[in-house]
Parts: structure tokens; sequence; C-alpha cells
């Protein structure tokens, strides 16, 4: 029996740039800016390998700048409030028994909605009744498993 791994697909810049209907050049400005997170090490003069969720993530990028009409410098902080949003949600996610730890994630969701809610672009909102929600903690009669769902 011989036992088969399989590997991600692995696309190279113009096979990338092809498939999401951009260049090279913007894909590699993209990353320079950071927009694209951090490129894998590889040695030097080896191609920079794309994996499917690489590819996906900078689709998203693409629809964002479109559809928002807003810079780098505004996109990039969309960007990183909406990554540290999603390492927030699985946090809470994976389940937290704390409720002090619970209230901290919470406070500082609410924190990343302030930050991304402010560029220009997007729906402007204020968040203090879900800060001042956070800091409260759950309503009485709530438990800490409902409150987070």
């Amino acid at each position: 029996m011989t036992l088969t791994t399989t590997t991600p697909p692995a696309l190279r810049i113009g096979d990338v740039a092809r498939l999401v209907g951009t260049t090279a050049r913007t894909i590699r400005y993209y990353e320079e800016f950071g927009l694209l997170g951090e490129p894998h090490a590889r040695p030097a003069g080896s191609h920079r390998l794309y994996s499917d969720a690489e590819v996906e993530h900078l689709r998203e990028v693409m629809r964002l700048r479109e559809l928002l009409g807003v810079s780098l410098d505004e996109l990039k902080t969309l960007v990183e409030a909406e990554e540290a949003r999603a390492a927030l949600r699985a946090e809470i996610e994976a389940g937290v028994e704390d409720p002090g730890r619970l209230r901290e994630l919470l406070i500082a969701g609410v924190g990343h909605l302030d930050r991304s809610g402010s560029a220009p672009g997007s729906r402007s909102r204020s968040t203090a009744p879900a800060r001042e929600d956070a800091v409260a903690g759950p309503a009485p009669g709530l438990s800490v498993a409902a409150s987070a769902a």
C-alpha cells in the first residue's frame, strides 16, 4: 500500500496575475506594501509560489479596493483590522472559560470595529453602546458561553 500526500497547488506570480486579472507588478507592489501578508521564505533566485488561499486573499483585497474606492493605506488598515478580528473570533470560537478574558476579547473586537469604521468610504456608526455592553459584561442570567455566541 502506497500512501500519497497531497500538496497544495503552487502557482507562480504570472499564473496568479492571469487568474485575478492584474499584473505581476501589481502583485509585487501589494506584497511590498504589506497587503498580502508576509512572503514565504525562499532561496535566492527561486520563484515565489502562491497557495489557493493566498490567491483568494488577493482577489478579496482587489475587490475591496474597487468596491470601497480607498487608498492603499486605508485598504491596509481595513485588511489588518479584519485579520485581527479573525484572530479574536478564532479564540472566542475555541471557547473562552474566563469571563475576564472574554471581556478583553470583546473590547479588543470593538476597538477594531472603531478603527476600520473610520476609514473613508466605510459605513460610519458608533460602537459606544457595544463597548459599554462589553465592559459591563453579560446581561444578568446570561452565561459567558451564550454571550460569546
